[in-house]
């Protein structure tokens, strides 16, 4: 592919209206992260280039998050929305003097692979200004209709309302996104005029100015699915459910058991290795990576975690962002992890709860066991030396360290630092008073019968 500069056009000035949301339509996530981001990424993904986003008024959050996800991109305000040869011409400052490839993608469609703005570039290297990418609806109502010459190049794009019914027979359809060779393209925008249906100025004309100039256009095809524009909650649940069946497929494929694939939930950046199991119901939140051979087992949701070769994690087990676990680890029903290091083998298998600490290797955490790590101001750490053994029912306050080797009894509330290999209890005396619970029952059992 050509080394020419790439200028990428996010379109992100879109109201949304339809969402019936206080948030922007291009700032609802899909795979726990949002629209715009999907699409931002992509635009890093294409190589090096330089990025301009258009949003409209009162917009502030949806710049911010762009400049937060793409520090260096250029943002750019649409006054009011006129087409989308108007959004793209709010950005006429990045365009003005570019001689590169510039593409123009939506917020809104979050699904685009990046070997498809690959292809696009491709078509313009074999010679053409325009490149528009189209897909062969089920249905082409509603959608542009991509005109097309018996040799294969693309003489105009027709939306349907300024359409003949010949052309809305035809079911390839214009997605919108469109990359062009830079060389002349400010003044071709600039021609663009608004006599049509909707008094609107349509990106989709420039094939045909294109083409008055003696130039070629040629349409790229992908999936229907891969270019779903999000207007609507239905949609953007339909964008998820495609984005969950790619990344399922994605992870039995480079050697992930998923038990039962439609049940697996992952986030947009899950690493799985090879050998992982999957068992049904598994949620992954953003930031978890799973090494070879672990074992998630059913109901299980990790978020922010990273779990080391041959773990084995749940059922009903809750991972939650800083927990870091090693080799071999166990954590086993009812167990809740956060910002927790969890040696080699280490093991909390029943009914725990362990935050901010670490766990040393070989460690063991019995059930029902707290880390009580926060004092209603400040969180504290625990620390649990190699080969520690914490009994069942205990409560380490935090700041505490258990030296290696070292046992808890059941049941006590440690608050001082325990030595290496020292037994700590921290129990009441037990006290034994025979025959008690006889002589109470008759009691009870008398005044029951009196008072009935």
């Amino acid at each position: 592919m050509s080394n020419r500069e790439l200028l990428t056009i996010v379109l992100a000035a879109g109201k949304g209206t339809r969402m019936k949301s206080d948030v922007p339509k291009v700032l609802h996530a899909v795979a726990g992260r949002s629209m715009l981001g999907h699409v931002l990424a992509l635009a890093e993904a294409a190589g090096p280039s330089r990025l301009a986003v258009v949003i409209g008024p009162g917009m502030d959050n949806v710049r911010a998050a762009t400049l937060k996800a793409a520090p260096s991109a250029g943002v750019f305000m649409q006054e009011a929305q006129q087409g989308t040869a108007d959004a793209v011409l709010a950005a006429r400052e990045a365009i003005a003097g570019h001689d590169g490839d510039v593409i123009v993608l939506y917020a809104d469609t979050p699904l685009i692979e990046s070997d498809t703005v690959v292809r696009l570039r491709q078509a313009l290297d074999g010679g053409a200004a325009v490149a528009v990418l189209g897909f062969e609806a089920i249905d082409p109502t509603g959608y542009g209709r991509l005109i097309t010459s018996a040799a294969g190049e693309l003489l105009a794009i027709r939306e349907e309302k300024d359409a003949t019914a010949e052309e809305r027979a035809i079911r390839l359809c214009n997605s919108g996104v469109m990359a062009f060779r830079g060389a002349g393209l400010l003044e071709r925008l600039q021609r663009i005029g608004n006599s049509n249906a909707k008094g609107e100025y349509y990106l989709t004309d420039i094939v045909e100015l294109a083409r008055a100039d003696g130039l070629k256009s040629v349409a790229v095809a992908c999936s229907e699915d891969e270019v779903l524009g999000v207007n609507a909650r239905d949609q953007l649940a339909a964008a998820e459910a495609i984005f969950q069946q790619r990344a399922r497929s994605r992870a039995m494929a480079n050697g992930a058991t998923l038990i039962a694939p439609g049940t697996v939930w992952f986030s947009h950046d899950t690493v799985l290795g090879r050998d992982v199991i999957i068992e049904p119901n598994v949620f992954f939140g953003p930031g978890v990576v799973v090494e070879d051979g672990a074992e998630i087992k059913a109901n299980s949701h990790l978020e922010g975690a990273h779990v080391g070769p041959g773990a084995r994690i749940g059922p009903f087990a809750r991972l939650r962002p800083g927990a870091r676990l090693g080799r071999d680890v166990h954590i086993g029903n009812f167990v809740e992890l956060k910002a927790m290091e969890m040696g080699d083998g280490a093991k909390a298998n029943h009914l725990a709860y362990l935050g901010d600490g670490s766990v040393g290797a070989g460690a063991n955490i019995g059930a029902g066991t707290i880390f009580c790590n926060y004092d209603g101001f400040f969180k504290h750490k625990t620390e649990v030396g190699p080969g520690a053994f914490v009994g069942s029912n205990s409560s380490l306050v935090a700041p505490v360290k258990i030296g290696a080797g070292a046992y808890i009894g059941s049941g006590s509330v440690i608050t001082k630092d325990v030595a290496a290999d020292a037994l700590a209890l921290e129990r009441a005396t037990q006290d034994e008073r025979p025959g008690w619970a006889a002589k109470f029952r008759q009691m009870m059992q008398r005044r029951k019968a009196k008072a009935g």
